[in-house]
């Protein structure tokens, strides 16, 4: 897996970044806007760096450079709002190279004297369209047909008028002018459509600059801005909308990227992916800029304040071809009736989003496990829950040595490299043998291992990861959620060095089925709530311990415990009096910032299969529908390869888990209402089949919000990390 650049697409990327600081100011844009919205001199020095030749075939004079090169640029074009129609002259000055016929004109394309730009709709069908630098292009490249042509607009240019984000566009008449075919047939017009397609990558990824470009505007205004005596940062309000959108821009981005690799791997995703990057980012890029907007108040509303040049430029660049709502019809259309794209070449492509062939082997091993050696009654033990484990199946794969792929050797029993262990739990995830039990085994025999005394070495940690026993956490309460640094579930040590436990535990999930709890216990009162809690190890089997059952809406038990003079000695501690919460730092050794996407997956499957059996596969609104889910998975999917990369790599990380985390529960959570909805009133029914699973989904998905944190918690996490902005809680 990689999310690097290679050494020269950083200094590819760095070069333009600086550039475009210097040239493409946001005083040099309002200085274009006071003519036509285009910059003459910015484009003649994008010429002198190559930015016009890099797409253009080397045989044509051009460096014949990837997507992925191109994309990088038209981010920095978003983020510094370029002046001019760049995402189009890039693949006009490709069509030109490809097609041929006009040197001279390639090479004032290329030298910056000269605007070439494309009309996106065959002019044989409508011949009056609107161009992205139609006001100032010297020619525009146009389908008739079957044919590509080169038009000339009739006086030399379009009518420059006065627009929403003042830029060069210009309604153009493409019959009136002077037409040369650049070329004819189905080749021909195949390069065409292509460029197109190329473009909508390219808008993407502008979008995606302009919309992460208006977040950190908004943040730093935020992070200074006082109001009622605190900085305006610090009230979720303003930061929590700001953290969703962060998520769905760097969504935006991820979603292009996947589509050049997919183009890259000529892989059957790759044209929905590039239809649904396009109208993700029109999307989330309008409403960055909106929410961007409002966050400074009056101010941004000013002509003064330059984020309303962020807020007008989001959404005019995409409505030049239309509705981008056509885009998500598009992407429907593509998954669902077989329509095909044709797509450019996408040359060298540094990213990889594969785990290798270690993990597909792990992968393949897992799978013949649960096809030969798990039985059809106890696969219909399978839960989403701690109610679906199966003990028999839990030390089968600990015999296996597959219970726990995310320990080391000496605690799972093999050596399995992290990006094969990652794959290891999705594959069982992928089974249906969803397992917080053996995750929060895993868990407590690392944090033994690490901090455990040699008799809890001796006497739990064995049972632990032969796959014998589970264990519980303990760490939330009643009184404080959440909060677990203010637990008051006390531990009082005696005479004789032992401890006596007393107090109440909320949401120990599986302490029915559990040997032992990781107990988080207030041992000192006289410090700060964080600095009084030590970690224990507490029997759950003993008459002091009452486990009394909460059921949920989703299917889901869970438990609360009472702890009545529970006495252990001080050898189950875990690390220092008073140290708890460094102690609880073991288990993030564990983290990979994963999501939902495997439920999310086979929900789209159940819904998908649903439509069908209703009749209702081949309706517009359900391909719509149905594409927006796969939108969703599909970001979460890179929101979570980010994470894990970053974590494998030891990248710096701003907030990826979290926002791995985040985003993945809160797109669950709502494409599970809105498929719902989409198949109702069939999936009221809790009858077996993709009914009763889209049923239990919607039920399941309010859970993972909550689960390991609230989403409130993990938008305060992304704020900070991500954003910069100051703490938005005491």
């Amino acid at each position: 897996m990689n999310f690097d650049l290679t050494d020269e697409q950083e200094m590819l990327r760095d070069t333009f970044a600086r550039f475009l600081d210097e040239n493409s100011s946001t005083a040099r844009v309002r200085q274009a806007q006071e003519t036509d919205g285009f910059d003459p001199a910015l484009w003649s020095e994008l010429a002198e760096l190559g930015a016009f030749s890099m797409r253009v075939p080397a045989d044509a004079g051009g460096m014949d450079l990837g997507l992925f090169d191109a994309a990088l640029l038209m981010e920095e074009a978003g983020r510094t709002l370029v002046s001019g129609p760049l995402a189009e002259a890039l693949v006009a000055a490709r069509l030109l190279g490809q097609l041929g016929g006009q040197d001279e004109l390639l090479r004032t394309v290329i030298a910056g004297e000269a605007v070439v730009t494309i009309a996106a709709f065959d002019m044989a069908e409508k011949p009056l369209q609107w161009i992205a630098g139609g006001a100032v292009a010297k020619a525009v490249i146009a389908r008739r047909g079957l044919e590509v042509v080169l038009v000339a607009p009739a006086g030399g240019t379009g009518k420059a008028e006065a627009n929403l984000a003042s830029t060069p566009i210009a309604e153009i008449d493409l019959t009136a002018g002077d037409i040369a075919v650049l070329g004819a047939g189905e080749k021909s017009v195949s390069l065409f459509a292509a460029a197109l397609e190329e473009w909508k990558l390219y808008m993407a990824a502008a979008l995606s600059g302009m919309g992460r470009q208006a977040l950190k505007m908004a943040s730093d205004y935020a992070a200074e801005r006082k109001a009622f005596g605190q900085l305006i940062g610090t009230f979720q309000g303003i930061s929590h909308p700001l953290a969703d959108l962060l998520c769905d821009v760097d969504g935006a981005k991820f979603l292009a990227w996947k589509a050049i690799r997919d183009i890259h791997d000529a892989s059957d995703e790759a044209g929905p992916t590039i239809s649904l990057a396009y109208w993700y980012a029109c999307d989330t890029a309008a409403r960055a800029v909106a929410q961007s907007l409002h966050t400074f108040g009056g101010y941004g509303l000013s002509n003064e304040y330059d984020i309303h040049l962020y807020n007008l430029r989001a959404k005019a660049w995409p409505l030049i071809v239309g509705d981008p709502q056509l885009a998500l019809e598009e992407a429907g259309r593509r998954l669902y009736a077989g329509e095909a794209a044709t797509l450019p070449d996408s040359g060298d492509v540094p990213l990889d989003f594969d785990l290798g062939d270690e993990a597909r082997q792990v992968c393949a091993e897992i799978a013949e496990i649960f096809a030969t050696k798990v039985t059809a009654e106890q696969k219909a033990m399978f839960h989403y829950s701690w109610e679906g484990y199966v003990p028999e199946v839990h030390k089968l794969l600990a015999e296996h040595s597959l219970l726990f792929p995310g320990l080391p050797e000496h605690l799972s029993g093999r050596n399995i490299t992290p990006y094969a262990r990652i794959a290891a739990m999705g594959e069982m995830e992928r089974q249906g043998y969803n397992t917080p039990g053996a995750n929060v085994a895993a868990m407590v025999a690392m944090m033994i291992d690490k901090y455990g005394s040699d008799e809890l070495k001796a006497e739990v940690l064995p049972g632990i990861v032969g796959g014998d026993v589970l264990c519980s956490l303990g760490y939330s309460e009643p009184s404080c959620g959440s909060d677990v640094f203010a637990a008051q579930c006390k531990a009082v040590q005696q005479a004789d060095g032992s401890w006596r436990i007393d107090g109440t535990k909320m949401w120990t999930s599986g302490a029915n089925l559990a040997s032992y709890v990781l107990m988080l216990a207030r041992t000192n009162t006289e410090v700060p709530k964080h600095k009084g809690l030590t970690m224990f190890i507490v029997p759950l089997k003993t008459e002091r311990v009452t486990v009394q059952a909460v059921h949920t809406f989703q299917d889901e038990r869970t438990n609360i415990t009472f702890y009545d003079g529970v006495v252990i000695p001080d050898s189950w501690r875990l690390g220092e009096i008073d140290g708890g919460v460094r102690t609880m730092s073991a288990a993030l050794e564990l983290e990979h910032g994963g999501g939902f996407s495997k439920v999310m997956k086979a929900m789209i499957e159940a819904a998908e299969e649903l439509t069908r059996e209703l009749g209702i596969a081949g309706e517009v609104r359900t391909q719509c529908r149905l594409a927006r889910s796969v939108a969703h998975l599909w970001i979460s999917d890179m929101l979570a390869y980010r994470s894990q990369w970053a974590s494998v790599e030891k990248k710096p990380n701003h907030g990826f888990g979290p926002m791995a985390k985040m985003y993945s529960s809160e797109k669950f959570l709502s494409d599970s209402r809105d498929l719902l909805d989409l198949t109702a009133p069939a999936s009221l029914s809790k009858r077996e089949g993709p009914a009763g699973f889209l049923n239990q989904c919607y039920r399941h998905a309010a859970g993972t919000t909550i689960y390991g944190g609230t989403s409130e918690v993990h938008r305060s996490m992304v704020a900070e990390r991500g954003l910069g902005l100051p703490r938005t809680r005491g």
